[in-house]
Protein backbone atom coordinates (compact mmCIF):
# COMPACT_ATOMS: atom_id res chain seq x y z
CA UNK A 1 0.00 0.00 0.00
CA UNK A 2 1.31 3.44 -0.91
CA UNK A 3 2.16 5.69 2.01
CA UNK A 4 0.84 8.69 0.07
CA UNK A 5 -2.50 7.48 -1.31
CA UNK A 6 -3.48 9.81 -4.13
CA UNK A 7 -6.33 7.68 -5.46
CA UNK A 8 -8.89 10.11 -4.01
CA UNK A 9 -7.71 12.70 -6.56
CA UNK A 10 -8.64 10.58 -9.58
CA UNK A 11 -11.15 12.42 -11.75
CA UNK A 12 -11.37 15.41 -9.40
CA UNK A 13 -11.44 18.87 -10.96
CA UNK A 14 -9.02 21.39 -9.49
CA UNK A 15 -8.84 25.14 -10.08
CA UNK A 16 -5.38 26.63 -9.47
CA UNK A 17 -4.81 30.39 -9.60
CA UNK A 18 -1.38 31.85 -10.31
CA UNK A 19 -0.60 28.68 -12.26
CA UNK A 20 1.85 30.11 -14.80
CA UNK A 21 4.98 29.55 -12.67
CA UNK A 22 6.34 28.67 -9.24
CA UNK A 23 4.11 26.97 -6.68
CA UNK A 24 1.00 27.25 -8.85
CA UNK A 25 2.62 25.54 -11.82
CA UNK A 26 4.16 22.81 -9.65
CA UNK A 27 0.79 22.21 -7.98
CA UNK A 28 -1.06 21.91 -11.28
CA UNK A 29 1.55 19.46 -12.54
CA UNK A 30 1.33 17.28 -9.44
CA UNK A 31 -2.47 17.16 -9.58
CA UNK A 32 -2.16 16.15 -13.25
CA UNK A 33 0.17 13.29 -12.28
CA UNK A 34 -2.43 12.21 -9.71
CA UNK A 35 -5.18 11.86 -12.30
CA UNK A 36 -7.04 15.11 -11.71
CA UNK A 37 -8.53 17.55 -14.20
CA UNK A 38 -7.00 20.99 -13.79
CA UNK A 39 -8.15 24.50 -14.68
CA UNK A 40 -5.00 26.62 -14.75
CA UNK A 41 -5.55 30.35 -14.25
CA UNK A 42 -3.00 33.16 -14.55
CA UNK A 43 -2.42 36.59 -16.05
CA UNK A 44 0.27 35.40 -18.48
CA UNK A 45 -1.57 33.55 -21.25
CA UNK A 46 1.41 31.97 -23.02
CA UNK A 47 3.09 30.87 -19.79
CA UNK A 48 -0.04 29.23 -18.38
CA UNK A 49 -0.69 27.47 -21.72
CA UNK A 50 2.83 26.04 -21.55
CA UNK A 51 2.18 24.69 -18.04
CA UNK A 52 -1.12 23.17 -19.19
CA UNK A 53 0.74 21.39 -22.00
CA UNK A 54 3.23 20.04 -19.44
CA UNK A 55 0.30 18.81 -17.33
CA UNK A 56 -1.15 16.96 -20.32
CA UNK A 57 2.21 15.30 -21.00
CA UNK A 58 2.63 14.34 -17.33
CA UNK A 59 -0.85 12.80 -17.24
CA UNK A 60 -0.16 10.86 -20.41
CA UNK A 61 3.06 9.50 -18.94
CA UNK A 62 1.26 8.43 -15.75
CA UNK A 63 -0.82 5.84 -17.57
CA UNK A 64 -3.88 6.77 -15.51
CA UNK A 65 -7.30 6.43 -17.12
CA UNK A 66 -9.28 8.98 -15.09
CA UNK A 67 -8.90 12.74 -15.27
CA UNK A 68 -6.54 14.32 -17.75
CA UNK A 69 -8.62 17.28 -18.91
CA UNK A 70 -6.86 20.64 -18.75
CA UNK A 71 -7.79 24.23 -19.51
CA UNK A 72 -5.47 27.24 -19.52
CA UNK A 73 -7.38 30.46 -18.85
CA UNK A 74 -6.03 34.00 -18.81
CA UNK A 75 -7.42 35.76 -15.74
CA UNK A 76 -6.30 38.57 -13.48
CA UNK A 77 -7.91 37.73 -10.13
CA UNK A 78 -7.64 41.39 -9.09
CA UNK A 79 -10.00 42.39 -11.93
CA UNK A 80 -13.55 42.04 -10.62
CA UNK A 81 -15.07 42.09 -14.11
CA UNK A 82 -12.81 39.26 -15.25
CA UNK A 83 -13.66 37.18 -12.19
CA UNK A 84 -17.39 37.81 -12.68
CA UNK A 85 -17.23 36.48 -16.27
CA UNK A 86 -14.85 33.63 -15.44
CA UNK A 87 -17.26 30.75 -16.08
CA UNK A 88 -17.79 31.95 -19.66
CA UNK A 89 -14.18 30.89 -20.35
CA UNK A 90 -14.37 27.46 -18.69
CA UNK A 91 -15.25 24.41 -20.78
CA UNK A 92 -18.61 22.92 -19.78
CA UNK A 93 -17.09 19.60 -18.69
CA UNK A 94 -14.78 21.35 -16.18
CA UNK A 95 -17.32 23.55 -14.41
CA UNK A 96 -17.94 21.15 -11.53
CA UNK A 97 -14.89 22.12 -9.46
CA UNK A 98 -13.95 19.97 -6.45
CA UNK A 99 -10.82 21.74 -5.18
CA UNK A 100 -9.86 25.42 -5.30
CA UNK A 101 -6.21 26.34 -4.79
CA UNK A 102 -5.90 30.10 -4.24
CA UNK A 103 -2.22 30.55 -5.03
CA UNK A 104 -2.09 33.86 -6.91
CA UNK A 105 -0.13 36.48 -4.98
CA UNK A 106 3.08 38.47 -4.91
CA UNK A 107 5.20 41.00 -3.04
CA UNK A 108 6.67 44.26 -4.32
CA UNK A 109 9.64 46.01 -2.77
CA UNK A 110 11.18 46.18 0.69
CA UNK A 111 10.19 49.78 1.38
CA UNK A 112 9.30 50.78 4.91
CA UNK A 113 6.17 52.60 6.05
CA UNK A 114 6.21 56.18 4.82
CA UNK A 115 8.07 55.30 1.63
CA UNK A 116 5.70 52.71 0.15
CA UNK A 117 4.10 53.63 -3.17
CA UNK A 118 0.31 53.72 -3.22
CA UNK A 119 0.28 51.68 -6.43
CA UNK A 120 2.29 48.91 -4.75
CA UNK A 121 -0.05 48.83 -1.77
CA UNK A 122 -3.12 48.61 -3.99
CA UNK A 123 -1.57 45.99 -6.27
CA UNK A 124 -0.68 43.63 -3.40
CA UNK A 125 -4.03 43.95 -1.64
CA UNK A 126 -5.97 43.68 -4.91
CA UNK A 127 -4.40 40.34 -5.79
CA UNK A 128 -3.36 38.77 -2.48
CA UNK A 129 -6.55 39.57 -0.57
CA UNK A 130 -9.40 40.90 -2.71
CA UNK A 131 -8.63 38.56 -5.62
CA UNK A 132 -8.47 35.53 -3.34
CA UNK A 133 -11.78 36.49 -1.73
CA UNK A 134 -13.46 37.11 -5.11
CA UNK A 135 -12.47 33.72 -6.51
CA UNK A 136 -13.49 31.98 -3.30
CA UNK A 137 -16.91 33.62 -3.34
CA UNK A 138 -17.28 32.55 -6.96
CA UNK A 139 -17.00 28.87 -5.98
CA UNK A 140 -18.20 28.61 -2.40
CA UNK A 141 -21.91 28.78 -3.25
CA UNK A 142 -21.50 25.77 -5.55
CA UNK A 143 -19.59 23.92 -2.84
CA UNK A 144 -22.42 24.60 -0.39
CA UNK A 145 -25.08 23.57 -2.89
CA UNK A 146 -23.47 20.19 -3.57
CA UNK A 147 -22.20 19.80 0.01
CA UNK A 148 -18.62 19.04 -1.00
CA UNK A 149 -15.46 20.90 -1.92
CA UNK A 150 -12.09 21.97 -0.61
CA UNK A 151 -10.62 25.48 -0.46
CA UNK A 152 -6.83 25.57 -0.13
CA UNK A 153 -5.36 29.04 0.42
CA UNK A 154 -1.69 29.92 0.13
CA UNK A 155 -0.80 31.90 3.18
CA UNK A 156 2.73 32.46 4.45
CA UNK A 157 4.85 32.47 7.56
CA UNK A 158 4.45 36.23 7.03
CA UNK A 159 0.80 35.75 7.98
CA UNK A 160 1.97 34.64 11.42
CA UNK A 161 4.90 36.96 12.04
CA UNK A 162 5.49 40.43 10.58
CA UNK A 163 8.94 41.71 9.66
CA UNK A 164 10.52 45.04 8.83
CA UNK A 165 10.38 45.93 5.15
CA UNK A 166 7.36 43.75 4.57
CA UNK A 167 4.51 45.64 6.20
CA UNK A 168 2.11 45.49 3.27
CA UNK A 169 2.86 41.91 2.23
CA UNK A 170 2.60 40.67 5.82
CA UNK A 171 -0.66 42.61 6.22
CA UNK A 172 -2.08 40.85 3.15
CA UNK A 173 -1.07 37.43 4.46
CA UNK A 174 -2.47 38.18 7.92
CA UNK A 175 -5.71 39.01 6.10
CA UNK A 176 -5.59 35.71 4.21
CA UNK A 177 -5.10 33.86 7.50
CA UNK A 178 -8.05 35.64 9.13
CA UNK A 179 -10.30 35.10 6.10
CA UNK A 180 -9.39 31.42 5.90
CA UNK A 181 -9.88 30.79 9.61
CA UNK A 182 -13.24 32.58 9.63
CA UNK A 183 -14.44 30.62 6.60
CA UNK A 184 -13.48 27.32 8.21
CA UNK A 185 -15.58 28.24 11.24
CA UNK A 186 -18.53 29.25 9.05
CA UNK A 187 -18.40 25.90 7.24
CA UNK A 188 -18.01 23.71 10.32
CA UNK A 189 -21.52 22.30 9.84
CA UNK A 190 -20.72 21.16 6.27
CA UNK A 191 -18.40 18.57 4.68
CA UNK A 192 -16.49 21.39 2.95
CA UNK A 193 -12.82 21.49 3.90
CA UNK A 194 -10.66 24.60 4.33
CA UNK A 195 -6.85 24.55 4.43
CA UNK A 196 -4.13 27.17 4.69
CA UNK A 197 -0.60 26.31 3.56
CA UNK A 198 1.98 28.66 5.06
CA UNK A 199 5.40 28.44 3.35
CA UNK A 200 8.61 29.91 4.65
CA UNK A 201 11.48 30.67 2.27
CA UNK A 202 10.72 29.25 -1.18
CA UNK A 203 12.98 29.95 -4.14
CA UNK A 204 10.72 30.82 -7.08
CA UNK A 205 10.07 34.05 -9.03
CA UNK A 206 8.80 35.48 -5.73
CA UNK A 207 11.98 37.33 -4.76
CA UNK A 208 12.69 38.38 -8.33
CA UNK A 209 9.30 40.12 -8.39
CA UNK A 210 9.95 41.61 -4.94
CA UNK A 211 13.22 43.13 -6.18
CA UNK A 212 11.59 44.25 -9.43
CA UNK A 213 13.64 41.99 -11.67
CA UNK A 214 16.97 42.37 -9.86
CA UNK A 215 18.04 38.71 -9.92
CA UNK A 216 21.26 39.39 -8.01
CA UNK A 217 19.40 40.83 -5.01
CA UNK A 218 16.80 38.06 -5.24
CA UNK A 219 19.50 35.38 -5.15
CA UNK A 220 21.10 36.83 -2.01
CA UNK A 221 17.92 36.08 -0.06
CA UNK A 222 18.83 32.39 -0.16
CA UNK A 223 22.62 32.61 0.17
CA UNK A 224 24.06 30.09 2.62
CA UNK A 225 20.98 27.94 3.07
CA UNK A 226 18.83 25.53 1.09
CA UNK A 227 15.39 27.06 0.57
CA UNK A 228 12.21 25.19 -0.18
CA UNK A 229 11.24 24.55 -3.79
CA UNK A 230 7.90 25.05 -5.51
CA UNK A 231 7.50 21.27 -5.63
CA UNK A 232 8.01 21.02 -1.86
CA UNK A 233 4.94 23.20 -1.33
CA UNK A 234 2.96 21.55 -4.13
CA UNK A 235 3.42 18.21 -2.37
CA UNK A 236 1.89 19.64 0.82
CA UNK A 237 -1.06 21.04 -1.12
CA UNK A 238 -1.76 17.80 -2.96
CA UNK A 239 -1.24 15.74 0.21
CA UNK A 240 -3.81 17.87 2.07
CA UNK A 241 -6.27 17.46 -0.82
CA UNK A 242 -5.80 13.70 -0.84
CA UNK A 243 -6.73 13.13 2.82
CA UNK A 244 -9.89 11.13 3.59
CA UNK A 245 -13.08 13.22 3.40
CA UNK A 246 -13.45 13.37 7.20
CA UNK A 247 -9.90 14.77 7.64
CA UNK A 248 -9.29 18.51 7.32
CA UNK A 249 -5.70 19.78 7.39
CA UNK A 250 -6.43 23.23 8.79
CA UNK A 251 -2.92 24.74 8.69
CA UNK A 252 0.50 23.61 7.50
CA UNK A 253 3.57 25.73 8.29
CA UNK A 254 6.44 24.58 6.05
CA UNK A 255 10.00 25.83 6.58
CA UNK A 256 13.42 24.93 5.25
CA UNK A 257 15.37 23.20 7.99
CA UNK A 258 17.60 26.26 8.60
CA UNK A 259 14.70 28.71 9.05
CA UNK A 260 12.92 29.13 12.39
CA UNK A 261 10.98 32.37 11.86
CA UNK A 262 10.61 35.19 9.33
CA UNK A 263 13.95 36.66 10.43
CA UNK A 264 15.75 33.83 12.26
CA UNK A 265 17.71 31.50 10.02
CA UNK A 266 21.13 29.92 9.84
CA UNK A 267 23.41 30.50 6.88
CA UNK A 268 26.60 28.56 6.38
CA UNK A 269 29.68 30.80 6.27
CA UNK A 270 30.88 31.40 2.71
Amino acid sequence: MSIFNASRLLGKTVLVTGASAGIGAATALLFAKGGSNVILVARRAEAVKSVADACAAAFEASGLKQGGRFAAIQLDVSDKAQVASFWDKVPQDLRNVDILVNNAGFVLGVDQVGNIKDDDIEAMFSTNVLGLISVTQLLIKDFKAKQSGHVINLGSIAGREPYAGGSIYTATKHAVHAFTASMMRELVNTPIRVTEIQPGMVETEFSIVRFRGDTSSAKKVYDGLEPLTATDIAEEIVWAAARPPHVNIAEVLVLPVNQASTTLNYRKPS
